[in-house]
């Protein structure tokens, strides 16, 4: 392996900052590509989504991309029973986490006759996108769609890369059985995101887009943000893991590889202020690395893209992780738990040694929908309000509106919108 090697001592302010401001937007030509499938798509429906099939992959060229109901339900008993009991345990764990995040209406008298309420609803569709190519994700199942039907949902549709002949994974297809997913499409990138959006002949659109993608899906989500609501735009998946000279070096090792394993684009990044243990922990992830189903991809991803950083002290190296915002951020020190509380911009945490990220992605409840490039600044981990929408509802009674009469006129005075004044003074005119 060869991790790009960084001393922040020796980084000048602008060198640092280029360093840490990131983007999770693909590059214009991936933009502009994806959203001409997806215009494709609103235009031409279901003979243009089958087109992009067959031109770009992800399902069938020709018939239906529609998998069968009968598929679906036979799909959760053809899967071994480990499995089965490992997707209902995942799903139960998710439940528990997200049931505590329904949104709750609130209500304020600002003034004696004056109330402002906040009305929160779920939406009445959502499509949840299920990433395929290298690997099936049941788990993106799960996380899309347990927050939604915790949100109450109406219609919950999943979409997910298939073969030719329009098969979907069996695990995918068994974590949409579990959870009595019925709508399940054999499609996927630009594509299923314009048909999920847009709707064609047979795919109704969808109110809200969620779930994790490569950069094809990202820019066609970021195409059709307006005509529905999305998640995030999410780029690869990362990691930043901040140890000190008494983490395990084989531990942090491990977590080191673990979200470089999902593709050749993953940045992953190592930050300590004792070289010793950068040192150590970069050869015992030698070791453990020719050991990996998937030792060549991961090899290219800390090559192209991991870094080793050494920060002078351990409270620069929690800043550098701060500024870096990760999706997933890892803290083996000595007080995990308390540099864990000094952290604001990170998608998901894992504190200390006995906290792996693959926890996290399957098996906590936590949702692993998370922000990528820097986002992480902004957005957070896809939650419960995710699937719906607040509203504001105001209600006065005459004594209210008088006592704030005077705000109104004197501010769309200095405004020059007098329609604005007159309707407040009309409800005082009126006779009887």
């Amino acid at each position: 392996m060869s991790l790009r090697r960084i001393n922040l001592a020796a980084l000048d302010p602008s060198d640092y900052r280029a360093l840490t401001r990131r983007s999770a937007v693909p590059d214009a030509s991936v933009r502009k590509a994806a959203a001409d499938i997806v215009d494709r798509v609103r235009v031409g429906g279901d003979a243009a989504l089958l087109a992009a099939n067959g031109e770009y992959g992800g399902g069938p060229a020709i018939g239906s991309v529609r998998v069968p109901t009968e598929v679906i339900g036979a799909a959760f008993g053809s899967v071994g029973p480990a499995i089965r009991q490992a997707l209902k345990a995942a799903a139960q764990n998710i439940r528990a986490v997200h049931d505590r995040q329904r949104p709750a209406d609130d209500r304020v008298e600002v003034v004696p006759g004056v109330v402002v309420e906040r009305r929160w609803s779920a939406v009445d569709r959502v499509g949840v996108y299920a990433p395929g190519g290298r690997a099936a994700y049941p788990s993106s199942v799960l996380m899309g769609v347990v927050p939604a039907q915790v949100a109450g949902v109406g219609d919950i549709i999943v979409v997910s890369p298939g073969d030719d002949d329009g098969s979907v994974h069996p695990l995918v297809l068994a974590a949409c059985a579990l959870l009595g997913v019925s709508e399940v499409y054999a499609t996927g990138g630009a594509q299923a995101i314009g048909a999920l959006a847009h709707g064609t002949e047979s795919i109704d659109p969808v109110d809200v887009i969620v779930g994790p993608g490569g950069p094809w899906v990202t820019a066609a989500k970021l195409a059709v943000y307006g005509v529905c609501g999305v998640d995030l735009p999410a780029g690869p998946s990362e990691a930043l893991i901040v140890v000190d000279a008494s983490a395990n070096p084989a531990v942090a090792a491990a977590d080191l590889l673990c979200q470089a394993e999902h593709g050749p684009d993953s940045p992953v990044v190592l930050v300590s202020d004792d070289e010793r243990i950068i040192d150590a922990v970069l050869a015992e992830a030698a070791l453990q690395l020719v050991q990996l189903e998937r030792a060549e991809l991961i090899r290219a991803s800390l090559d192209d893209h991991g870094m080793a950083v050494l920060a002078p002290n351990l409270d620069a190296a929690l800043e550098f992780a701060e500024a870096w915002a990760p999706e997933h951020l890892t803290i083996q020190t000595a007080n995990a738990s308390r540099d864990a509380e000094r952290v604001r911009s990170a998608g998901s945490v894992f504190v200390g040694r006995w906290t792996p990220e693959s926890a996290g992605d399957y098996a906590t409840g936590a949702n692993h929908v998370l922000p990528t490039g820097g986002l992480a600044r902004s957005y957070g981990p896809l939650a419960v309000e995710d699937f719906g929408s607040w509203r504001q509802v105001q209600e006065l009674t005459r004594e209210g509106l008088e006592s704030i009469a005077p705000t109104i006129r004197d501010l769309a005075g200095a405004e020059g919108l007098s329609a604005h004044a007159r309707c407040v003074e009309v409800r005082f005119e009126e006779q009887g």
